[in-house]
This record gives C-alpha cells, sequence and structure tokens, in this order.
C-alpha cells in the first residue's frame, strides 16, 4: 500500500486570477450534500439526511482550504474496463434486468451512479471466454492485407450491450486496448508473449485502422486508443512484449500515419502499464515526430508509486495522463479496499494529474469468470452477476464516489491536506463543488471544509469516504 499524504500531494496547480469569478458567480447552494460510505458497510454510497452548509468563522478543527483559483486538469472521466466476460454477464441477464442495471450504472441523474468512462479490449483481453483477434489463421498462415479481418467476435455480446450504454449516455468515452495482435504477426507464433514482427508493423497499424472504422460502422465511436496493454507483461494470456523503443518507431512511422491517412481523430495512449517506469513513456515523448502523434500517457499501479504520474506532466504539461487499470483480488475487503483505492487512485492519480480513473473489471460471476486459460481467476469484478442477481462490491463505490458528481469538464482545484484527511477537490463549470475526503485515521474526525471565507462543519467515521457537493 502506498503511504501518507506526502506521496500524493501532487504538485501545485495553475494559479488563473480569471477562476476567481467562480467565487462570487456560483456561490453556494443551501444545504449541499455529503454521500457516505464507511468501512462497517453500516453506509454504503448512501447520501445523508443531515445536510452541509456554509457560513462566515473559525474554530478549532482540522479545515480542508479550497483554492478555486488554483486550477488544474480537466477531467475526462471515471468508469471500470467492459471486458469481454463482463459484455457477456450483461448480455445474457433478462431484458428487463439488464435495463436496470444499466440506467443504475451510466445514467448520470439523481439516483444513479453516472459512469462516464469505459476501456474495452481490442480482440481479446484475459478475461473473455476464450483468446481471439480480428484475424485468426490457421497456423502456417498470414494475412498481411487483412483481408480476413472481421469483428464478429465482438458482436455476439460486446457491441450489443455498447450500443445499449450509448442510448443511455450518448457522452460515454471509450478507450481501445489490445492485449496482443493476431499471432501471426508475432515472434511467438501464439496469443501468449512474442514480439511484433517488424514486417508486421505496417499491417498492425492498418488493423487499428480496420477496428477503429469498422467500430464507428456499428455505432460506437471509440475516443482513445493505447498501443498495448501492460507491454512489459509477456506472460498473460493473451499479451505481448514490446519495448519501449518497439513502441515509439512503431507509432511514429506506422500507427500515427496510418490514422492520419484514414481520416481518424482517435488519440493515441502510450504506455498503459505500472507506475514502477515512467522512463518508458519519457523515451518516447523524447522524439519530437513521435509526440505529434501522441495525446498522453497511460498507467496502472501494481507496481511503483502514484507520483510518478507527475514526472509525466512535469515534463510534458501538454500531454494527459491518464488511469487506466487497477484490480481488486477475490473475495475483497470493503475496509481495506476504499482505503487503498481512495487514497491512492482516486485522490493519489487525480492529485497527480490523472484525468480519468478506471478500476478492473466491471463484472465477473460467483466463480469469477470468464477468463482465458492462464487468465485472471481472482479478478473481483465491481459486481458480481449470476443470472439477473447483482452483487456491487468494493469497487463500485469507490468508483461511484467520483463517477456520480465529477463529471467530464470538471476541473480540478487545489486543496490542502490536514491530519488523515487525504481529499481532492474539483469545480464543474457553472455547476457544484465537490470534494472527495478519505478519513485515513482510527478515529472519527470533525473537520472544516473552507472555500472563500466561508466554512462547512462536517464529520467522517474512521476510515470513512465522504463526497461532500454544494
Amino acid at each position: 500500500m502506498m503511504g501518507g499524504m506526502k506521496s500524493i500531494r501532487g504538485i501545485c496547480c495553475l494559479r488563473l486570477a480569471w477562476v476567481g469569478l467562480w467565487l462570487t458567480s456560483a456561490g453556494f447552494a443551501a444545504g449541499g450534500e455529503v454521500w457516505l460510505t464507511t468501512p462497517d458497510r453500516s453506509a454504503l454510497f448512501q447520501r445523508q439526511a443531515s445536510p452541509i452548509d456554509f457560513a462566515p468563522g473559525t474554530n478549532a478543527n482540522p479545515t480542508i482550504e479550497i483554492d478555486g483559483t488554483r486550477t488544474c486538469q480537466t477531467m475526462a472521466g471515471f468508469g471500470f474496463t467492459l471486458t469481454g466476460g463482463s459484455a457477456q454477464l450483461l448480455h445474457h441477464m433478462g431484458t428487463a434486468a439488464r435495463a436496470a442495471l444499466l440506467r443504475e450504472l451510466f445514467a448520470s441523474d439523481s439516483t444513479n451512479i453516472g459512469l462516464s468512462y469505459l476501456r474495452i479490449s481490442i480482440g481479446a483481453s484475459d478475461l473473455n471466454d476464450h483468446v481471439f483477434s480480428y484475424d485468426d489463421r490457421p497456423p502456417g498462415e498470414t494475412d498481411p492485407t487483412l483481408a480476413h479481418f472481421d469483428l464478429a467476435p465482438d458482436r455476439v455480446d460486446l457491441i450489443p450491450v455498447l450500443r445499449e450504454i450509448l442510448q443511455i449516455n450518448p457522452g460515454l468515452e471509450i478507450l481501445g486496448s489490445p492485449w496482443s495482435p493476431p499471432p501471426w504477426m508475432k515472434t511467438s507464433r501464439s496469443s501468449k508473449g512474442g514480439s511484433l514482427r517488424p514486417e508486421f508493423y505496417g499491417a498492425y497499424a492498418q488493423y487499428f485502422v480496420k477496428y477503429l472504422s469498422g467500430m464507428r460502422a456499428t455505432g460506437i465511436r471509440v475516443a482513445a486508443i493505447t498501443v498495448q496493454n501492460e507491454p512489459l507483461n509477456p506472460n498473460n494470456n493473451p499479451s505481448l512484449l514490446m519495448t519501449a523503443t518497439e513502441q515509439g518507431t512503431f507509432i511514429r512511422d506506422h500507427l500515427g500515419p496510418a490514422l492520419r491517412a484514414a481520416k481518424l481523430n482517435t488519440r493515441i495512449l502510450l504506455y498503459d502499464h505500472n507506475a514502477d517506469h515512467p522512463d518508458y513513456p519519457l523515451a518516447i515523448l523524447a522524439d519530437a515526430e513521435t509526440r505529434n502523434f501522441v495525446d498522453g500517457s497511460a498507467f496502472h499501479l501494481y507496481a511503483g508509486r502514484i507520483e510518478a504520474l507527475s514526472r509525466l506532466h512535469e515534463a510534458y504539461p501538454d500531454k494527459g495522463i491518464y488511469f487506466t487499470e487497477q484490480w481488486i483480488g477475490a473475495p475483497g475487503n470493503l475496509g481495506g479496499d476504499l482505503n487503498w483505492h481512495t487514497r491512492n487512485l482516486i485522490i493519489g492519480a487525480t492529485r497527480n494529474w490523472s484525468r480519468t480513473v478506471l478500476e478492473w473489471n466491471l463484472a465477473a460471476d460467483a466463480r469469477l469468470a470468464p477468463h482465458t486459460p492462464g487468465g485472471c481467476d481472482r479478478c473481483l469484478g465491481a459486481l458480481t452477476i449470476e443470472g439477473d442477481a447483482v452483487t456491487r462490491n468494493p469497487a463500485y463505490y469507490i468508483i461511484a464516489h467520483a463517477s456520480k458528481f465529477v463529471r467530464p469538464g470538471a476541473v480540478r482545484v487545489e486543496s490542502s491536506m490536514p491530519n488523515s484527511l487525504l481529499n481532492v477537490a474539483f469545480k464543474l463549470p457553472g455547476g457544484p463543488w465537490v470534494v472527495v475526503v478519505l478519513n485515513g485515521g482510527r478515529a472519527p474526525q470533525d473537520f472544516n471544509l473552507r472555500l472563500a471565507g466561508a466554512q462547512a462543519e462536517v464529520r467522517l467515521p474512521a476510515g470513512a469516504v465522504g463526497t461532500f457537493v454544494w
């Protein structure tokens, strides 16, 4: 577990004088809302009966000072990976049960949690029920012209579910990530491991073009792609080893030009792996020609420290940072999971400039399936789905604390972190202020939220997470 407050403070946001207009034009809503989750499950993302109210004054409590004049990144959204297995479980639900669940997840109204960002796999991930690409050939055959390319495997479950989701939330952002190219393109000739053979760099770039164009033809816009899920992990099934030099060459000489020639404005993200190797995306971004094709860098946190994300922002402040994956191991532990993931992801990743926080994965069944042979057999979904029965697990509540109120377009603003009150603050243009707070201490804590000379006195139980909205 990442340690205390120093590791998640991030770096100071930019001071913009015009942002001060928010303080006088937006004012304070009477009776702001508090949404609470406690480690003992007595409250599970539950709106509290007592509102919060701001008034002038001071007291001796610790105070979270919110500085709306110091703005940071604009948020793109919060959500999950919709794996092929997740889509399969959803698609096999009854029509009415699935419609109600999808609305709960993706509608952005007062009664639902408003997920705004999804990651999907390009081809199979290890949480599909079998391995596939969109151009599988018999052993010994290749298809450099991609004559046999076909999105058929995704038409069974993933595409129908995505289309239902987009009817609920047409503005949903979708990120696509491949776990492996077709095996005939690889040195291993297998779905697992190996490297992309240089003679097929051009063909693989066209594979992305065909994928993005094909998805668009079904009514699904994939807004961004990563080049490879976990490029330094060749041990998953599927997987691919891709060094920084190889990824940079592929983007500069093949993928970037191919997307541009096809007039596809899909954003390219680098890396998509752990925070212990920020040198990987830094090495690629050092090349100016490659950098022109790249929107930003994506991270996981199975190794490293979350503040490493700020190294990318410091070096290339015009490039985005995205947090794209973190699992919760079964059977889950709400108290421990709520603390670690809120501390390091909802608060830590965003205070270190990430525009997204995505958990892995949306759904699994009670046996932690589907997964490929050799795929993750301990990954606890945000939901456990058995037929039409749905159980909400820790990741559901963790993401809900941000997704419901921190809508796309919200801007992170600077806030102080007294004692064990870890927090992150946001302002929606023309809308409310939102502060997510974790009481990382062992006792209940009374404290203040203070903005522009007014403050509200609030309280959090030990280990609890509160979202404060006004």
